[in-house]
């Protein structure tokens, strides 16, 4: 037993679900179609009903509430049988191919739509073919049975549907995601007419049916008035002498309607019409006229769902009981065509607003999803621009998120950017570095060689010098080779120690650049050690410095302000170089804050950059000073910006106008 719950247990839950749903639709049915098709009163769920039918209401709901639950147990069973095949594959997808996985989706995906249509198709057309040989007509009767049935089995289906939506959704989720999953698309305006347009046309559906209902109730009410009256005043007014004259006198009687005619019941229990011919009509109405009709004012009504009654009065002729009355016809084919074309009409308008419903949603619904692939597509994102905002509902607050996460996904490719150009340059420091403490460890070697010979050769001059106490050795000539060799060996020593002095402070200035200090200065403070340490050289050039402020002096930045304040030094002293000698002349420093970046700008006004230098500005070292310049400079101190400040160096340069560098910090 429990291998079989567990083996059934997905179809279980939908028969579960399906026979709750027949509960409460068996209980719906039961009450509404007396109302609906306006059955006769007194005699569904009577001995009445089985003395005419062999069976009684009750019985008769049940029996069909059976017969659609084995209909729906049937196709239930049969649409998903591939879970009992593939019960395997549910538990264990990895097991299984992407064939074998995909196989299994497409029916998850498609089966509860068929599900959908069978159901509502099979059991509404069932039903209606057997009633319709019941009562062995397929009028008018017929038709409203059908459209009561559908109703209901829509509605109930449709609940259906969604339950088992979601139980096979549980099943998708668990199995394996694959990007060349070849899955049938369902396109989103199909499962809008899926989803809606049944619910829609059962409403109409079902409104027309019970306006026709109580058209047909208001309708049988009056004409069975009008008609009763009519006999009422016809047997008030006429003495009946015998049969014939009964016939000729109701000749004067009126009809309403073109089907509508005139009947007497003998006592015989034969019916004839006024022209004394026999006619037969239904053993219901016949019954009915005999049993019920007295007790209900006359009136008499045909089989279940005929919309045909009759209006009677009794007359006594010689003794004898006769029954003259009036058989009419409620409501004729042209009301039913009339609400026809109007459900048609109705069904198509709807059509047509799903259908450009349905489209608008998809549009929207394409936007973010080409959008989506777009970002998958396109390694460039900072080409990409933000979705437009086509809606102001979720699918406009959808819109806005993808464009908000655009936007991220921008933000942080260009932070990862920025980290690697930061890591290149510190490793490129680093290099920089480890490079020039080699050199300076190669050049310093044969440095303090020489400079040790020149103190081994100080030592032989003294040795020699002392040897001219000697009365053998001209004394003059010895004290002028020692003095001149004395004067060249402080020479050598003074340029040895110049030299070691230049390797070691480029040595330490390589440290520091691969160095970040971690502390915070003031702009105020960066621009005052500046204008100390140029102030010498700017006066020496006769160039004057210009320093405006457009930002907070207290604002700070956090890094090493001795690095920053070489980098500024050394683009005043490129400034000053680019006047060739030129002086009074001015040199702008322009600090701004923009945001949050701290701009530093140095501005010279002579001959700017050549386009071919410009180009090649902090991508290699490169200079305009000929012999005289290496182009270290400026790349170092686009190396120690971008590595130990996370900033940027900008140039802007126009012949015969000047130059430009603007050093970007972010505070």
């Amino acid at each position: 037993m429990k291998k079989f719950l567990e083996k059934y247990k997905i179809q279980l839950q939908l028969l579960l679900a399906l026979t709750i749903g027949l509960v409460v639709l068996t209980t719906i049915y039961y009450f509404f179609i007396p109302m609906i098709l306006n059955y006769p009163k007194g005699t569904y769920g009577t001995n009445f009903q089985i003395e005419v039918e062999n069976t009684n209401y009750f019985s008769q709901v049940l029996s069909i509430a059976a017969a659609i639950f084995a209909i729906f147990a049937v196709l239930t069973f049969y649409k998903t049988r591939f879970l009992i095949k593939y019960s395997d594959l549910i538990k264990n997808p990895y097991n299984y191919s992407i064939k074998e996985i995909n196989y299994v989706k497409n029916k998850l995906f498609t089966v509860p739509y068929s599900l959908l249509v069978l159901n509502i198709a099979i059991p509404s057309i069932a039903l209606t073919i057997i009633h319709a040989y019941t009562i062995n007509q397929f009028g008018i009767t017929t038709l409203k049975l059908f459209i009561l049935v559908i109703t209901l089995m829509t509605l109930y289906v449709t609940s259906v549907f969604i339950y088992t939506c979601n139980i096979f959704k549980k099943i998708l989720v668990t199995l394996p995601y694959d990007n060349t999953t070849n899955i049938k698309k369902f396109t989103l305006r199909k499962r809008i007419f899926y989803n809606i347009l049944p619910l829609i046309t059962v409403s109409i559906l079902f409104t027309s049916l019970l306006g026709y209902s109580v058209v047909s109730i208001e309708t049988g009410n009056s004409l069975f008035e009008t008609y009763h009256n009519s006999l009422y005043y016809f047997k008030e007014y006429n003495d009946f002498s015998s049969v014939s004259d009964l016939l000729e006198k109701s000749h004067s009687l009126k009809l309403l309607g073109d089907n509508d005619f005139i009947f007497i019941k003998t006592p015989q229990n034969r019916y004839i019409n006024i022209n004394g011919e026999n006619i037969e009509l239904s053993t219901f109405f016949n019954k009915y006229l005999n049993e019920l009709s007295p007790s209900n004012d006359g009136r008499v009504y045909e089989y279940y769902g005929i919309d045909c009654q009759g209006a009677t009065i009794d007359v006594e002729i010689d003794g004898e009981i006769y029954t003259i009355g009036f058989y009419f016809t409620i409501l004729s084919v042209k009301v039913l065509m009339y609400f026809t074309v109007s459900f048609v009409i109705l069904v198509l308008i709807n059509i047509i607003i799903l259908k450009l419903f349905s489209r608008s949603l998809s549009n929207d619904i394409n936007v973010i999803s080409s959008g989506f692939l777009n970002m998958a597509k396109n390694r460039d994102t900072t080409l990409m621009d933000p979705l437009p905002l086509s809606a102001n509902d979720e699918f406009g607050s959808l819109i806005i998120a993808f464009n908000k996460i655009q936007e991220l996904t921008k933000n942080n490719i260009k932070q990862i950017h920025d980290s690697q150009d930061t890591l290149m340059e510190q490793e490129r420091l680093a290099s920089l570095g480890q490079l020039i403490g080699g050199i300076a460890h190669n050049l310093k070697t044969p440095i303090m060689s020489i400079s040790g010979a020149a103190e081994g050769l100080s030592d032989l001059v003294k040795e020699y010098d002392s040897s001219i106490d000697d009365p053998e050795v001209n004394s003059n000539d010895h004290h002028d080779i020692a003095k001149d060799m004395n004067t060249w060996i402080e020479k050598i020593k003074t340029h040895t120690e110049y030299m070691s002095d230049i390797i070691t402070a480029v040595k330490g200035q390589a440290v520091a650049l691969s160095n970040e200090e971690d502390i915070s200065f003031t702009v105020g403070e960066l621009l005052k050690r500046v204008d100390i340490l140029m102030k010498h050289e700017l006066k020496n050039a006769i160039i004057y410095l210009n320093i405006s402020m457009h930002a907070d002096e207290n604002t700070l930045i956090h890094g090493d302000v001795n690095s920053l304040v070489q980098v500024i030094n050394n683009m005043i002293s490129n400034s000053i170089q680019a006047y060739n000698g030129k002086t009074d002349q001015t040199i702008d420093i322009i600090v701004e804050k923009k945001n949050n970046n701290l701009l530093i700008s140095i501005k010279d006004y002579a001959d700017g950059l050549p386009e071919k230098v410009k180009n090649k500005l902090f991508k290699e070292m490169i200079t305009t000073k000929g012999k005289n310049g290496t182009g270290l400079g400026l790349y170092m101190s686009y190396s120690t910006i971008r590595a130990h400040f996370n900033g940027n160096i900008t140039v802007e340069s126009e012949k015969g106008k000047g130059t430009i560098f603007t050093i970007n910090l972010p505070l």
